[in-house]
């Protein structure tokens, strides 16, 4: 079968990677913090969703239930570990700022209901999206534990690198899991290792498209926006497209979330460091208007995009 990971960040200064990101992200403690919160809020929210996958499957497959209790399990303890941490580092627990990865990759998802007649079409489809975010997972909780190890030692640093050492194997255990689910139903016949190549990809460009549009608040954001959704909608077939795009048109071009974001991203930038803000902010601000719709640029600066997509 295709293996599919997750592709780079498209900055507005080029393409990065997890380990160029949290290199960045580990220098300024605030944003560090902001972080790990919402690692917190993500594995919490796994638990909900997990819950209600549960209870959409009834009972049935009765050994994916059984494994998805047990996911439910490591997610909560993992958000209970994130949870004691940043209590102990006295920082905050509420709702991260800033837009939900979460919540744009469902509202990007089909909202699919399972029946008897379509029971593996749907354990298909949630399997894939399950998978392809928790490699995402997977891919910065190790660039994060990399970057950790080249910062300074400090007492703090090993806490987080603990917490997070003790995280990611349970992790890379889910993706394996996953992994083996979707090539156990690939395996049932060729149709349905056509329907798992097909969610593969689908989720793939889903997930690529939530994780961007939520480090991305440059200039000409809403249009990269569409142009992840057209990439979407091209993993469907023909007669469903033009209903997925007029169903998510108006919340990529118009997302309140965005602009929230975007007003929090300058106010801090300016609070913390007005030279800063002119020199450094506002070019890389307007640099997203020389991007394309793929979010394709040169790369002259790493630096200065990954306390962009850090923000």
């Amino acid at each position: 079968m295709t293996v599919v990971y997750p592709r780079k960040l498209q900055s507005s200064l080029g393409s990065l990677s997890a380990r160029d990101v949290m290199k960045q992200v580990v220098r300024d403690r605030d944003i560090h913090l902001i972080t790990l919160n919402r690692y917190r809020y993500s594995e919490q929210r796994s638990c909900k969703d997990l819950t209600t996958l549960i209870e959409q499957l009834d009972g049935k497959p009765a050994e994916l239930v059984k494994d998805l209790s047990r996911h439910v399990s490591d997610e909560a303890r993992h958000a209970m570990w994130l949870t004691d941490l940043l209590v102990d580092l006295g920082s905050s627990v509420g709702t991260p700022p800033g837009m939900s990865y979460i919540e744009e990759f469902e509202r990007l998802l089909d909202q699919e209901s399972p029946s008897p007649e379509s029971l593996d079409d749907f354990v298909i489809s949630s399997l894939a999206a399950i998978n392809v975010t928790e490699k995402r997972g997977c891919e910065y909780f190790s660039g994060h534990i990399h970057a950790l190890k080249q910062a300074p030692q400090t007492e703090e640093n090993v806490k987080i690198r603990e917490t997070l050492e003790r995280i990611l194997p349970e992790e890379a255990a889910h993706v394996r899991w996953g992994n083996r689910w979707l090539a156990q139903m690939a395996d049932k016949s060729p149709e349905h290792r056509a329907k798992v190549e097909h969610a593969k990809r689908k989720h793939a460009a889903i997930e690529q498209a939530a994780f961007e549009s939520g480090m991305d608040i440059t200039a000409g954001a809403e249009l990269r926006r569409v142009g992840h959704l057209l990439d979407i909608a091209n993993t469907l077939p023909a007669w469903q497209r033009p209903q997925y795009l007029m169903e998510r048109l108006p919340q990529s071009l118009l997302s309140p979330d965005l602009q929230r974001t975007r007003l929090d991203a300058i106010q801090r930038v300016w609070n913390r460091d007005p030279q800063a803000f002119v020199e450094r902010f506002v070019p890389m601000f307007l640099s997203g208007l020389t991007r394309d719709v793929n979010g394709k640029k040169p790369q002259p600066n790493k630096a200065s995009a990954a306390n962009a997509a850090a923000n």
